[in-house]
């Protein structure tokens, strides 16, 4: 099958792009599973902002303070300095930030020093990627293809020229296209705890290493903090950081609070993580008590309905909390413009790697960074398009794919390793 762009995935950063490239060329999404399971309808907290001209050094700061000052800082001034016209977009396409007046409402997270997030209830990625989609869905250049999962790409000479997948039958398909983007998402299907959903897990990363696509700080993986502690098995239920924004604090089985909850997250993950060992528990404890419980139910209600799912009353007791795996900061390496190291391949989005975060993610800068370098790499496919010469007939051979889940599982790890072991 022939089309002019290929982008796999379709969660913030794969909508987003598809959204910015020209109505004449024919795109085809393709999505592991159903559009609406992306972990960009996941995030919970918000979508950081440059509120004004006198905010910008305090974000720069936080922003390179919280990653250890590993960040690209051309990677974090074009993110700050582009936050606001995105912003405008969504809300161009009908995303609803809470508003406090005529003007927006900022919430504050862990490690900022000034309230600067916008938010939807606590539903914030939702709320945007479902306007996003349905965008999307209304353009007639868009082909949206589900539970289809790209398991190769077709190269020559460092140069990408499609994809290989297969359907939920697993029969085996190409599509040939002019530019190719990797949109794919974490890794989190990796781990046995994390946010994620379980099919993300790395696929792009896998056929990156295959082709000697460079990758880049694959080591550097978050953890986030606070997820509900359950003893089911499945993907962990976030507990948003602007909970914590807001007043909520952790305590140990005493009842004792032991850690400044705004600090960045790994260290407030490694404060619970030392708490649970020095006293031999599985989780710790996270309270509500200093929120308002009308401020509880109207800017976080879908965590209280959770939390009371789960037998807890957040507006009169604590809830159990637990650090899991929840977002990669590393992944292809990619130039300001979202271009990989081979011609005609792109990476947005989380599976994608411009420095932006260096080794720790900010809070609400993840949708953010998506969203800006998502239209970055589509501004720069339509600036320099031309027509790809690949003609061949591809006879794909489903035996080379036989335990392809094993394999690129086993080589993504290992190479996570590798790159700890060298640092």
């Amino acid at each position: 099958m022939k089309t002019d762009i290929i982008i796999v995935g379709c969660g913030a950063a794969g909508l987003y792009c598809a959204l910015n490239l020209p109505r004449e060329k024919k795109i085809t999404i393709l999505t592991k599973s159903i559009a609406r399971k992306s972990d960009s309808f996941l995030a919970q907290g918000g979508i950081c902002v440059l509120k004004d001209e006198s905010d910008y050094d305090s974000f720069f700061e936080d922003t390179m303070r919280a990653g250890h000052y590993e960040n690209n800082k051309r990677s974090v001034d074009i993110m700050i300095r582009s936050s606001r016209s995105v912003i405008n977009e969504l809300v161009s396409y009908g995303v609803r930030f809470e508003k406090d007046g005529n003007d927006f409402a900022y919430t504050k997270e862990g490690a900022h020093s000034k309230p600067r997030i916008l938010f939807h209830q606590d539903e914030t990625g939702k709320e945007i990627t479902s306007h996003l989609l349905e965008a999307v869905k209304k353009l007639e250049n868009v082909t949206l293809i589900e539970n289809y999962t790209v398991v190769d790409i077709l190269c020559e000479n460092n140069v990408c020229y499609g994809v290989i997948g297969h359907n939920e039958s697993e029969e085996f398909s190409y599509f040939t296209a002019d530019y190719t983007v990797f949109a794919t998402g974490g890794i989190g299907g990796l781990y046995e705890h994390s946010t994620n959903y379980r099919h993300l897990t790395g696929d792009a990363l896998a056929i990156s290493l295959k082709h000697g696509v460079k990758l880049l700080n694959i080591d550097y993986i978050q953890i986030h903090p606070t997820t509900f502690y359950s003893k089911s098995e499945g993907r962990e239920f976030l507990i948003s950081e602007s909970v914590r924004g807001e007043g909520a604090k952790l305590l140990n089985s005493k009842g004792e609070r032991f850690v400044d909850e705004l600090l960045p997250r790994d260290v407030v993950a490694n404060a619970i993580m030392n708490e649970m060992k020095k006293e031999g528990t599985k989780h710790v404890w996270l309270s509500f008590k200093d929120i308002p419980e009308h401020e509880i139910k109207t800017h976080f209600p879908h965590i209280y309905q959770h939390c009371l799912e789960e037998g807890y009353d957040v507006t009169k007791e604590s809830i159990p909390v637990v650090p899991s795996q929840h977002y990669f900061m590393g992944g292809i390496e990619v130039d300001e413009y979202s271009k990989t190291s081979m011609d005609r391949l792109f990476a947005v989005g989380e599976t994608a790697c411009n420095g932006v975060h260096g080794k720790n993610r900010l809070a609400s800068n993840s949708l953010l960074e998506s969203l800006v370098f998502a239209k970055r790499a589509a501004g720069r496919i339509t600036e320099n398009y031309t027509v790809a010469e690949y003609q061949k007939n591809i006879e794909i051979d489903p035996k080379t794919y036989s335990n392809y889940k094993e394999e690129y599982k086993i080589a993504v790890l290992e190479q996570i390793e590798k790159e700890k072991n060298k640092k």
